[in-house]
């Protein structure tokens, strides 16, 4: 049996302050590290729709952007899908952790109705997640706007807009680094990647991807990393992967796949190896050594592929050495991280487009349907622990601080404790 490898050794490019931030906050997608770790205690394993439920709160419109939870407030993007006068107000608002009381509500940005029926039934007008820093909240809403609000009060502080077929809807989130404020634009005309000063809205660059396919269109979540020293966005993307200088947006490296678009997982990075999925048709997973090189690496630095039962939208996990795939069907795979190999698979019932997050070698899926697992995974399959009936849909990625749980169904947000 392969020997574990603590969750503290993964090359997540993030310090162990940041780790432990996630005990009480939960201040990015798929958290602090970005890569769907929690290192929370005492979260609950087991709980139903009146059983350890703080509070319950009906959120305005529909909106698939995860909660963020940061000075125990909560962040969240919602948008109202009855027009007034052909145009749909896309709102921001923020929520008390204690009490679940709404303290703020506010239309930051109007989509007309040609920009909000381009999106596919089951996105919704608000699924980016908003990226929040040093008190300024970036609340993305992808061809329909950017806008950077006042943390405290929500006030706007200036907003951008770069148009684009979406195709589908908006769905990529933003990330922060240095200055700047990236996010892809992975459009049905032209794809690539786009960077935003932080301080203004003005456009710091934008970069036409090296490798396209005949299907442009994309909604991948950049990740920043370490690549031997140099830090890089790593951003996904149809028909390849690239690397991207953040002073100008200089391509560094990619890697290229056949066909792939509508790519909508996120990578996780661990000690030096990409993992990512490749999107629609039929998604591949790949594992990319990175060390520093430049150029087209696609012949050269492909550690393995595997191509049954992927996932084209939940994004991966790294658990004991073993890297956790969640197909949008329900297949959940663990694969051997050094070579590739199948190690198990478990179905589990419903559609599935969140993703999911670990805590230790327990991991949190929830289907589309609003069916809740948690389980717990070893080197040769995993223990189904509970599987919990929300009983509404659930396409939001859920955020976990110490001895609670938030998930976001529609229509509203929740807070579970443990006992």
């Amino acid at each position: 049996m392969k020997s574990n490898r603590a969750i503290t050794t993964l090359s997540l490019a993030l310090s162990s302050l940041a780790l432990q931030a996630a005990v009480d906050e939960w201040p990015k997608f798929r958290g602090p590290t970005e890569q769907g770790i929690s290192m929370a205690e005492n979260v609950p394993t087991d709980w139903s729709t009146d059983k350890n439920v703080v509070w319950k709160k009906e959120i305005p419109g529909r909106g698939w952007s995860s909660p963020l939870l940061i000075d125990g407030k909560i962040t969240l993007t919602t948008g109202i899908e009855e027009a007034v006068d052909g145009m749909h107000d896309l709102k921001a608002l923020q929520v008390d952790a204690e009490t679940g009381e709404i303290l703020w509500i506010k239309t930051v940005l109007q989509a007309t109705e040609e920009e909000a029926n381009d999106r596919h039934p089951k996105n919704s007008l608000a699924s980016p997640t908003p990226a929040i820093e040093n008190g300024v909240i970036y609340a993305h809403f992808g061809h329909m706007g950017t806008v950077a609000l006042d943390f405290d009060s929500g006030e706007t502080l200036w907003k951008q807009k770069i148009s684009y077929t979406a195709q589908n809807g908006a769905g990529g989130t933003p990330v922060t680094v240095d200055d700047l404020l990236v996010f892809t634009t992975d459009s049905f005309e032209e794809p690539g990647v786009t960077a935003l000063y932080k301080k203004t809205g003005e456009i710091a660059w934008r970069t036409t991807r090296s490798h396209q396919v005949k299907n442009h269109f994309s909604f991948g979540t950049p990740l920043v990393i370490d690549n031997n020293g140099r830090t890089e966005i790593v951003s996904p993307g149809s028909g390849m992967v690239g690397g991207y200088r953040p002073e100008d947006g200089k391509e560094l490296w990619l890697v290229r796949y056949p066909m792939g678009f509508s790519m909508s997982t996120r990578p996780i990075y661990v000690d030096g190896v990409l993992y990512m999925g490749t999107g629609f048709p039929r998604p591949s997973l790949y594992a990319i050594n990175l060390d520093g090189s430049t150029g087209d690496l696609t012949d050269t630095h492909v550690k393995w592929m595997f191509h049954r039962s992927m996932p084209k939208t939940p994004s991966p996990n790294f658990i004991n050495g073993n890297v956790i795939t969640l197909e949008d069907d329900g297949r959940l795979q663990g694969l051997d991280s050094e070579t590739g190999e199948k190690l198990w698979m478990e179905p589990l019932r419903g559609k599935f487009s969140a993703s999911p997050v670990q805590i230790g070698d327990l991991l949190y899926v929830v289907s589309e349907e609003g069916l809740f697992y948690v389980l717990r995974i070893r080197d040769d399959g995993c223990d189904i622990l509970s599987e919990i009936e929300m009983g509404e849909e659930t396409l939001a990625t859920p955020a976990f601080v110490d001895n609670t749980l938030y998930i976001r169904s529609h229509p509203h947000l929740w807070k579970i404790a443990a006992n």
